[in-house]
């Protein structure tokens, strides 16, 4: 089953779908989350990109990261920024798909060498940060839409109309 697109999910939440990307954009590296081969979770770091419809993530032939998704495409990558100081964090999830047709590959890649290249199809995408004494979530999850959570001061949790 194919999942979101980058695409699709800034059709559905552009908001939130611009947000994120301008956290993802404003720095280079990000944190990724895969699963290896024993189940275990391994961290590493990784570069987004942009693409035509596509939200893509590269990596250096026979690096452990492209073998976890080649393995298992799930996946986490985290655009931190210090929340604290008035920042957001970014985080989308879902199935990496590894391009594998070398003529696209080189298409995407240009000059800069051979490489797995994999389209990160999202299932979910939040974005969270602090406004005053609250911290606020927004979630998007494939199939489901939109919705802020709010949780003030260290209160309870509680849905919030968008807006």
């Amino acid at each position: 089953m194919r999942m979101a697109t980058w695409q699709q999910f800034s059709e559905e939440a552009p908001a939130l779908a611009e947000k994120i990307k301008e956290r993802f954009t404003a720095a280079k590296s990000h944190v990724l989350a895969t699963v290896r081969r024993d189940g275990s979770p391994r961290v590493s770091g990784s570069e987004v990109d942009f693409r035509e419809q596509d939200l893509l993530i590269g990596s250096m032939i026979g690096a452990m990261k492209a073998k976890d998704l080649q393995h298992d495409g799930r996946f986490a990558i985290h655009a931190a920024s210090a929340i604290d100081e008035g920042g957001a964090d970014a985080k989308v999830s879902g199935k990496a798909v590894e391009i594998t047709d070398p003529a696209e590959v080189a298409r995407l890649q240009g000059d800069d060498g051979e490489a797995h290249v994999f389209r990160l199809d999202l299932t979910e995408a939040v974005l969270t940060w602090v406004e005053g004494n609250t911290i606020y979530f927004d979630f998007w999850k494939e199939g489901q839409g939109l919705k802020r959570l709010a949780r003030p001061d260290n209160g309870p949790v509680v849905e919030v109309a968008l807006g």
